[in-house]
Formats: C-alpha cells, sequence, structure tokens
C-alpha cells in the first residue's frame, strides 16, 4: 500500500497568506513610491544637468558612474512594477516599466518581465529558470571525468570564480542584446512601441553625449556609466540564489517550499534595502511577489515563523558572506571543470 507524504507547508502557508493579508502587507502604498520614483527621477535628471555644465572634461567620470548607480534605482522601480507593486491597474505598472526601462534605462521591459516571472515561477529549476548560469558558463559533463574538450565554453566554466566580478560589469551588454534580439523576433504593434522607446533612448543618449564630449571621452563615460549600472545591478541580484540549492528538472515540490530552499536573504538595515533594491528581503519578496517593497520587512517576523513551523529553513547571511559562498560554489565547478578535461591515454 502505498502512502502520501503530505507536505506540512501547504496548510502553514495558507494561513501565512491570510495573516499577511489580515494586516495590510499587500496594500499598496502609493506615498512610498510618489516619493521614491520622484526623488529617483529627479536625481536622475539633476546627474544629466550636471554632466552638461561640467562640459567637455574627464570630470564626468565621476557623473557617469553617478548617472550608473541611478541607473540601478531605476531598475529597481522597472522591478517593483514588473511584479505589480506600484499601482493597481496592471496597465499603469506597465507605463511605468516602460518608461524607466525602455526610455530611461534602454532595457526591454517586455523581454524583462516574462523572463524573470518564468524565474519566480520556478526558482533554480534545471531547465525552467532562466537564470540558472546567468553570466557564467554552467558546466555539467555528460560523460564523466576526462571528456570534456578545452574550448571557450569550458575556460569560462575553469575560470568562473575568478571572472565572476568582472563579468559582472558586462552584464548590461547581454541584457540589451537579448532584449534587442526579443524585439526583433517578434512583428506586432506592442514590439514596434518599445522598439521605438528604446529607440528614443539610444537617440537621446548618444546625441547628449557626443555633443558634449569628444569621441574618447564619450566611449570613457559610457563604458564607466554602464559598468556601474551592471555591476551594482549584478551584486543587487547575485546573493538571491547563486550557491542555493538547485531543483531538479519536473520535481514535485510545493509552492512555499521551492521559494523558500532556493532563496537567500541579506541581513541589513534601512541602508542595504536602499543598496538592493528590497531584494535583501528575497524569501519574503519570493513568497509574495506583489508586495510593495516597503511592506516586505513588516512580513519578515510572520515569515521566519511560517518557516520555522513547517520546518523549511530560513537562510539570512551578511552580504560579504552569501558572495563567499557563491565563490566557493563557483570554484568548486571550476574544479570540475578542470578534472573533466580529456587528458592523453598512455
Amino acid at each position: 500500500m502505498q502512502t502520501t507524504t503530505v507536505d506540512a507547508s501547504n496548510a502553514g502557508f495558507q494561513d501565512l497568506a491570510l495573516q499577511v493579508r489580515a494586516a495590510g502587507l499587500l496594500e499598496r502604498r502609493p506615498g512610498y513610491y510618489s516619493v521614491r520614483i520622484g526623488l529617483t527621477i529627479a536625481t536622475f535628471a539633476a546627474g544629466w544637468a550636471a554632466f552638461v555644465v561640467v562640459g567637455n572634461s574627464w570630470a564626468t567620470l565621476g557623473l557617469a558612474a553617478f548617472l550608473g548607480a541611478t541607473c540601478t534605482q531605476l531598475g529597481f522601480i522597472g522591478h517593483d512594477a514588473g511584479h505589480q507593486q506600484v499601482f493597481r491597474s496592471r496597465k499603469a505598472n506597465r507605463y511605468l516599466g516602460l518608461t524607466v526601462g525602455n526610455v530611461l534605462i534602454g532595457l526591454c521591459y517586455g523581454w524583462w518581465v516574462p523572463k524573470h516571472s518564468a524565474h519566480h515561477a520556478n526558482p533554480n529549476e534545471v531547465g525552467r529558470d532562466p537564470d540558472i548560469g546567468d553570466g557564467i558558463a554552467a558546466f555539467a559533463p555528460t560523460e564523466g571525468p576526462g571528456t570534456a574538450r578545452r574550448n571557450f565554453a569550458w575556460l569560462l566554466a575553469r575560470w568562473q570564480a575568478p571572472l565572476f566580478f568582472p563579468l559582472m560589469a558586462l552584464r548590461s551588454v547581454g541584457m540589451h542584446v537579448l532584449g534587442i534580439q526579443h524585439l526583433l523576433h517578434r512583428h506586432d504593434r506592442v514590439a514596434a512601441v518599445e522598439a521605438l522607446l528604446i529607440a528614443l533612448h539610444m537617440v537621446l543618449f548618444l546625441t547628449v553625449i557626443l555633443l558634449v564630449l569628444s569621441p574618447a571621452k564619450a566611449i570613457a563615460f559610457i563604458a564607466v556609466e554602464q559598468a556601474v549600472f551592471s555591476f551594482w545591478l549584478g551584486c543587487s541580484f547575485a546573493p538571491n540564489h547563486k550557491a542555493m540549492p538547485i531543483i531538479p528538472s519536473g520535481a514535485a515540490m510545493s509552492f512555499a517550499r521551492r521559494q523558500v530552499v532556493t532563496a537567500r536573504n541579506i541581513a541589513g538595515g534601512r541602508l542595504t534595502t536602499f543598496m538592493l533594491g528590497g531584494l535583501n528581503y528575497q524569501i519574503e519578496h519570493h513568497l509574495f511577489p506583489s508586495m510593495p517593497r516597503p511592506n516586505l520587512r513588516h512580513a519578515q517576523r510572520l515569515v521566519k515563523e511560517f518557516c520555522e513551523a513547517s520546518e523549511l529553513g530560513y537562510c539570512e547571511t551578511s552580504l560579504f558572506e552569501s558572495f563567499r559562498r557563491i565563490i566557493r560554489h563557483l570554484e568548486a565547478g571550476g574544479h570540475a571543470a578542470a578534472l573533466a578535461v580529456a587528458t592523453p591515454q598512455p
């Protein structure tokens, strides 16, 4: 006679959801977002105004770093809009996402939202989470030790630990390219609108820079601005799931267990929340993706109690410790790649 194991997290999560809703933690925060969005866009505009005032000077590289950091904060707003955290209206959230994503940053919002939604539905699941291996070549030899060959993919896998931070500075390049590829493969009105908005961004971005800076300074400015944006954004997303348990493809697992065991929180106060855009509350965010960013910290106590009662665990570390674990994980992958290289047989 076959017995069925009941996952206690199912009923526990239903109770947690009722508690969260009763506490008003899923309610929108229009005041918070009005201030956050207004200040961020004003800061972005002030950075460009300062750029024009400073003029054709190498000092603008400092402003490039400042604008890259501001673009990251805009990206966090786009992330919240993609999760329907800002407005009740799905259309209003989309308009906000298109504005900060396509127009101000130059990234395709319509490409990112379904990709990120797939990640939330299947975090760290092989073959279903598009973020697994993102930015680093995943290495999984299929025939055992001594079967791999030295090629570019192998080199990336072999040296993935030392390359982790340098490659993070190139993250935005890949996002730009993938977004444009997404639009080129679509032939509808929505894709055409998104393409026009990105084209508007590129025209304004390059025109202002080339009118103010010499070609050499312009290239340096763009490189610094994109590198800072990429690095900060990468350092905000990487600690959340990398070096956490991987779920086999098609594994049967409850929603709550799947979200909790694959996520890692980053300890810290309001400064950490600002720096990481609220992604430091990753477990709470994955359990309740539409919860407004400022409410996540208020849900933490309830979520911890649920995780303890359901024996799910609750991973929370410092930012430094999270990166230490990631590097150790990548070093192990690099070591596996080294062992898997085909060697001459005697």
